[in-house]
């Protein structure tokens, strides 16, 4: 079994959107991503909790094949961040963060952990990402996300950290702000020049785009009947995609990219029906072949 060192953030979440609203949810990006990864692989996780972090959930990650002994339990309160989403589910408006804990992380990976073969770097600070990076020996494959947060404050660090990465995912939003530019094509090929190998943008309700040497690929989103809440799918994405890669031992090659980018539109589909992660915690495998089966069908002509 191939397995993910994911590196990111484990949060509480207080969300309103227009389904409802959530109090103090379990959130953060390390907890998608590392959730829906081990539906195909598994993983070893490090991030920072504190002392009032359910010891419960902890269990849960564990009972899945997510090694948690890089999750440092620290003095103090947890991440918590509070948004909310009005008619346009594909953006959020952030109306708190505090990051308690998350403030002064320092990730330090555990020896055992160092030889993974393939690495996730979660919308943490670039200089982190790079920390990271230094800490690990030979990769197979490096996939990062970032945000609008890390575009506009730490562009310099960012930019130094995507030439040795092989895959960037941002949204449509993050990719047009990171290269200047109004159209995402455009704003692809720039980024392409700064580093990374592939490039997948994430669009929301419509889809993922995955930029590849020449070529493009179109990923439609699955259609969904009631989106609750889109907190975390663009990680939930992220786990789908290289989960999928790793438990194929695959490289970046368009047949494998193509087909995970399909699987990272899959998991996503399945966070949006609930609020946290609660649709994953239910998620049975038969549901995830059979949905893949169905996004298939659905881009024949």
């Amino acid at each position: 079994m191939n397995k993910i060192l994911a590196v990111g953030s484990l949060a509480f979440d207080t969300i309103s959107t227009p389904a409802g609203k959530a109090e103090k949810a379990l959130g953060g990006s390390l907890n998608y991503f590392s959730i829906s990864a081990s539906f195909f692989t598994g993983l070893q996780i490090v991030g920072v909790v504190g002392e009032d972090f359910p010891k419960t959930h902890l269990d849960f990650l564990s009972k899945r094949a997510i090694d948690i002994r890089g999750v440092q339990v620290m003095p103090g309160k947890t991440f918590h961040w509070t948004g909310e989403y009005g008619a346009d589910l594909n953006e959020a408006v952030t109306l708190s963060t505090q990051l308690n804990v998350f403030e002064h992380f320092n990730p330090k990976i555990p020896d055992e952990y160092r030889d993974a073969e393939y690495v996730f770097l979660g919308n943490i600070a670039p200089e982190l990402q790079m920390c990271v990076l230094d800490q690990v020996r030979k990769p197979k494959l490096i996939a990062l996300d970032s945000m609008n947060f890390w575009i506009t404050g730490r562009r310099d660090a960012l930019v130094n950290v995507l030439p040795k990465i092989d895959l960037l995912t941002i949204n449509e939003g993050e990719a047009k702000l990171l290269a200047g530019e109004s159209n995402v094509v455009v704003a692809a090929e720039k980024i392409l020049l700064m580093g990374p190998k592939a490039v997948v943008i994430k669009r929301g309700e419509y889809g993922a785009f995955l930029f590849f040497g020449n070529e493009i690929f179109s990923c439609p989103a699955v259609p969904i009947r009631r989106v609750v809440d889109p907190t975390g799918a663009g990680d939930t994405f992220a786990g789908g995609l290289l989960g999928y890669l790793a438990s194929e031992g695959a490289g970046l090659d368009r047949k494998s990219l193509r087909q995970a980018v399909l699987h990272g539109a899959v998991m996503a589909s399945f966070t949006v029906e609930d609020f946290s992660f609660h649709r994953l915690q239910r998620l049975e495998k038969g549901e995830i072949h059979a949905r893949f089966h169905s996004l298939v069908e659905t881009t024949k002509v």
